[in-house]
């Protein structure tokens, strides 16, 4: 009897699924993905310390560094100095970048209605429902340490 799919692995394939299809949209405006997701969370906190960011976006502060460089270069984003703090830089959008912002945005209903095709809205809104739970306790097991019950040989 076949056993049913590991939700795990489904998931995964989901996500990585999305990304290429998005990616494969946007591959024409020469951005990789991590300055998409740059743009993406600048769009909603615009005026933010370079090292929040990277902590937002989940890399290193100069791996972030190296992408912005990049990015001011090319015209997208500018640096400005934190009146608070000399050491400290916000990060800023351009005019330029505003456009790329709503391609991404429409980009990204494109390849959600694909995603959902077939899915009610109700049934969308449950499967958002049951993944937010489902983050919210990853994230709370992620603050605790990790407790190995059985012993595993190799």
């Amino acid at each position: 009897m076949p056993s049913s799919p590991n939700i795990s692995f489904v998931l995964h394939d989901v996500a990585r699924l999305l990304r290429k299809r998005f990616e494969q949209r946007s591959r024409a405006f020469g951005l990789t993905r991590a300055q998409w997701q740059v743009l993406a969370q600048l769009s909603v906190h615009e005026g933010i310390h370079q090292n929040k960011l990277a902590d937002l976006i989940e890399i290193m502060p100069i791996t972030l560094a190296r992408l912005l460089d990049k990015m001011e270069a090319r015209g997208f984003i500018e640096r400005r100095p934190d009146p608070a703090d000399r050491r400290a830089w916000l990060i800023y959008l351009t005019p330029k970048a505003h456009p790329l912002i709503e391609v991404m945005r429409s980009n990204g209903r494109k390849t959600r209605d694909e995603a959902f095709a077939g899915l009610s809205a109700d049934a969308q809104q449950q499967l958002l429902q049951t993944l937010c739970l489902i983050k919210s306790n990853l994230i709370e097991a992620c603050t605790q340490p990790a407790v190995d019950r059985e012993k595993v040989h190799v």
